[in-house]
């Protein structure tokens, strides 16, 4: 079977769970669309490109198709994962991340001013959050969910012109995210150790809700963060006294104090420290320095469990530039743990991919609805170029390109002007 046909079956699979035959021609049409070439991916130029003679008709049934039909994200990203979990192979990690897009006004739903990763600053942007499952050879983004600030989630006018559901409240990106991995685990998603940046990792709440799932997790911390090591120890909770139960609680004095990682990565000996690679990049392999230390969090005394504070001070630098804490276990060989935290570089492929390629921040409606159906049918995209890779015989790390797959573009009519241009004379 040609790749088209291989597209058309593929898509017709996930169609099933749309409810309703009407619409499984408007997903082919808009999933072939995100496919064809062209720099914008939003619903008018999609449907130029798919039905040029038909431009009008084509971009009203998308347009209905994406905001305002009533079929489940959720149930077209478990296909999704059905689909190419077997290309993908094992899982190794479940990767936590947000991504930003760009956008002016003020009217498209949870767009307010906020860090965006893509710009590197605060601007006016929209905020996701997602969880990958990932390993060496690929990642697949299998929940999406727009971040609704504060001033969104407070205001019902705004909330009611978007669309947004009555049942959604205000919840951080930490709270979506273990929403998240408590979903994957429900659905039985394979586990794998969970990767996160500073952003969610600094949280202890997300670590004890990483662990209170039975899932381990290499996460990044900041330099700020404190911990109990080596000659850095508490007090022993305080014994019993009289009828009184004994302490719980770890105690600390002039002389028992946490120390924060960045302290405590300058104090340790040049023995600690040594040299790791991790994987081939394209100019030979990553590699860099790195130390690990086994340390208790000092979080509101509590007596924690130990796990690995790893550091990376590269050769060079004045200082530690990257800290993790990670419940993997202590058995684990260091060179296999720094391996599976600079796993999480896989998500900044991901994203780049989504966006560059497929238009994952192209759309241009407002309401809640059409930017999640936007979002989950590039997914789903995504995952048909994914799973052709994985199974062709293309370079195992090879950038993912809709090109790639023989999609015919049908041909432009001679008379053609497309919407909103000024009409021919």
């Amino acid at each position: 079977m040609d790749k088209a046909g291989e597209f058309a079956k593929y898509v017709g699979t996930l169609s099933e769970t749309l409810a309703h035959a009407d619409r499984v021609g408007p997903m082919h049409d808009y999933c072939r669309g995100l496919m064809l070439s062209g720099d914008r991916k939003s619903v008018e130029p999609m449907a130029a490109r798919v039905a040029p003679q038909r431009a009008g008709a084509k971009h009203q049934s998308m347009h209905h198709f994406v905001a305002k039909a009533e079929w489940s994200d959720a149930a077209l990203l478990a296909a999704v994962r059905q689909q190419v979990l077997p290309a993908l192979g094992t899982i190794e990690a479940w990767i936590v991340d947000d991504t930003g897009y760009p956008k002016k006004g003020k009217h498209s739903v949870g767009v307010a001013r906020q860090y965006c990763g893509q710009l590197g600053k605060q601007d006016n942007c929209q905020v996701a959050v997602s969880l990958s499952m990932a390993n060496e050879r690929a990642s697949l983004p299998i929940d999406y969910r727009l971040y609704l600030p504060r001033e969104w989630a407070e205001d019902g006018k705004r909330l009611r012109k978007a669309e947004v559901p009555a049942s959604v409240a205000f919840a951080t990106k930490v709270q979506l995210a273990l929403e998240q991995l408590q979903r994957a685990r429900s659905e039985q998603v394979p586990a794998g150790v969970v990767l996160s940046d500073a952003g969610y990792g600094n949280d202890a709440n997300f670590r004890d809700g990483i662990s209170a799932l039975g899932l381990t997790y290499a996460v990044g911390i900041q330099a700020s963060t404190t911990v109990w090591a080596a000659a850095h120890e508490p007090l022993p909770p305080r014994g019993a006294w009289g009828r009184g139960r004994p302490g719980t609680h770890l105690r600390r004095d002039r002389t028992h104090q946490p120390i924060n990682v960045k302290s405590l990565a300058h104090e340790l000996p040049g023995g600690a420290w040594r040299p790791v690679s991790w994987r081939a990049g394209s100019a030979g392999s990553l590699a860099s320095r790195f130390a690990r230390v086994r340390v208790r969090a000092a979080h509101r005394n509590e007596v924690r469990d130990q796990e690995w504070l790893v550091i990376e001070w590269p050769l060079g630098e004045t200082g530690p530039t990257k800290y993790w804490l990670s419940t993997l276990p202590r058995s684990i060989a260091f060179k296999e743990l720094v391996r599976l935290i600079k796993l999480r570089w896989r998500i900044e492929r991901d994203y780049q991919e989504l966006k560059q390629e497929l238009g994952l921040g192209h759309y241009e409606g407002r309401n809640w609805r059409g930017f999640h159906h936007h979002a989950t049918l590039t997914i789903a995209a995504y995952g048909f170029l994914m799973r052709a890779r994985l199974t062709g015989r293309s370079k195992k790390n090879a950038a993912l390109r809709a090109t790639d797959i023989p999609l015919r573009r049908p041909p432009q009519p001679n008379n053609f002007i497309p919407r909103g241009s000024p009409r021919a004379s």
